[in-house]
């Protein structure tokens, strides 16, 4: 699957792990059932999905034991969006006519950037099955723009280019049409979603949906080296980890590569990185390969775990917010992600491993570190690590516009990205 493939097919985190356990199973690595105890061999390649947001994917070397390591990078299937309530209608009758969308906000995203844009929905549907126990789930995209939110006009808001501070609540409201006969003013999503599915409309029980930007991955620059798509963070973490773990292997170490939920909002969940999860895998794994739990302790803390996600580069227009000496541009590698107040891991021997393995793939690499006065953000690394430890590094590429409906990267960091990822999963 090619790069701009995955960013189109990744509009939720139930698209994004389809899209990844595609490219495993292309691979040839089959697939293990998180409830269930893993079967593996020496020389396999698995994958497990994890509640249909998250997922893990690890092969075993021929010549794995109880001397053998983790090698793990992580990254996230999420991204700042709007999520739609569930009562997702709005009164008709207070609304002119319109069809307007009930949503909350996930995550931190701009939010005028969402305005003006072609939206639409997909997520997750629960139908009626056999046994309260067992629900129908189906996965679901509208697949095509089905709503926008328009700005207020200039001459209603003369200030607005002075800067305008939106309501989530009621400036937030995408609108997906407009009233006729034909319509079910009282069910018109519930009614265009069970047409979709080819459902009843009375089966359908729950809804887990998103709405999410339609704009396509566009290659742009005079030379076409810049690359803008929605949720770069962190699709281009997703992509690069199982591009990686799919084409490299190690002959006597453990390669684990996992795509975890909500790190936009605190990583809190089942399918999170601050969760049971994460140990849970390594233990079904180390069970697996008949290693006590003595040579699994031994064997995890000796292990090694990049935090794959995407850096700041320095905005053209704003250098003054970035440290003058420790900043990074589009085009200019993997960024090597730093802070000593444990906001990024601050591991000096997994960094020196970092540079080292970046010199043998002929990577460009540069190290970042946040201006001392902006707090910035924080990554899922020192979290797994505290869960976890092991030698930890947090790396990923530099991109603009970071939690924009449209995100900026350039487009070679990508592929050294991968090349640093298949080194790593490659090196004994």
């Amino acid at each position: 699957m090619e790069f701009t493939e995955f960013l189109e097919r990744g509009v939720t985190p139930y698209h994004t792990v389809e899209a990844a356990e595609e490219m495993l199973a292309d691979a040839g690595f089959k697939q293990l059932e998180l409830q269930k105890p893993f079967s593996v061999k020496k020389g396999g390649k698995y994958y497990v999905k994890i509640f249909s947001t998250a997922l893990a994917a690890f092969t075993v070397g021929k010549k794995a034991g109880e001397k053998s390591v983790f090698h793990v990078a992580a990254a996230h299937t999420d991204h700042p969006c709007l999520h739609i309530k569930p009562e997702p209608q709005m009164n008709p009758k207070s609304n002119q006519n319109y069809m307007k969308l009930n949503c909350e906000v996930y995550g931190g995203p701009i939010l005028n950037t969402w305005l003006d844009r072609p939206l639409s929905v997909a997520g997750m549907v629960a139908l009626k099955g056999k046994d309260p126990y067992t629900p129908e789930m189906k996965l679901f995209d509208f697949g095509r723009p089905i709503g926008i939110i328009p700005n207020l006009a200039i001459h209603f808001n003369r200030d607005v280019n002075k800067g305008i501070e939106l309501n989530k609540q009621t400036d937030m409201v995408p609108i997906l049409g407009m009233f006729n006969e034909k319509l079910n003013k009282d069910h018109f999503l519930l009614s265009a979603i069970a047409k979709e599915l080819k459902v009843k409309e009375e089966k359908i029980l729950d809804l887990d949906l998103y709405v999410y930007c339609c704009d396509k991955p566009t290659v742009l620059g005079l030379n076409e080296d810049m690359l803008a798509a929605p949720a770069l963070d962190n699709l281009t973490s997703c992509y690069a980890l199982s591009k990686a773990i799919s084409e490299s292997g190690s002959e006597s170490n453990i390669n684990v590569a996992l795509l975890f939920d909500h790190e936009e909002i605190g990583s809190r969940s089942k399918t999170g990185a601050d969760s049971a999860v994460f140990k849970t895998l390594l233990e079904k794994i180390g069970s697996g390969l008949g290693l006590g739990s003595e040579a699994l302790n031994d064997a995890i803390l000796s292990s090694f775990l990049y935090s794959v996600d995407v850096a700041h580069a320095t905005h053209p227009n704003h250098p003054e917010k970035y440290d003058s000496l420790s900043r990074m541009s589009m085009g200019e590698g993997v960024t090597i992600k730093v802070s000593s107040n444990q906001r990024y891991t601050l591991d000096p021997s997994a960094i020196a491993t970092t540079q080292m393995l970046c010199e043998k793939a002929g990577v460009d690499y540069k190290k970042f570190m946040i201006r001392a006065d902006i707090p910035g953000g924080s990554t899922i690394g020192p979290m797994l690590s505290s869960l976890l430890p092991m030698h930890t590094a947090d790396i990923g590429v530099p991109i603009l516009a970071m939690h924009s409906a449209c995100e900026l990267m350039g487009l070679s960091d990508e592929e050294q990205l991968i090349r640093l990822m298949k080194e790593f999963f490659a090196e004994n």
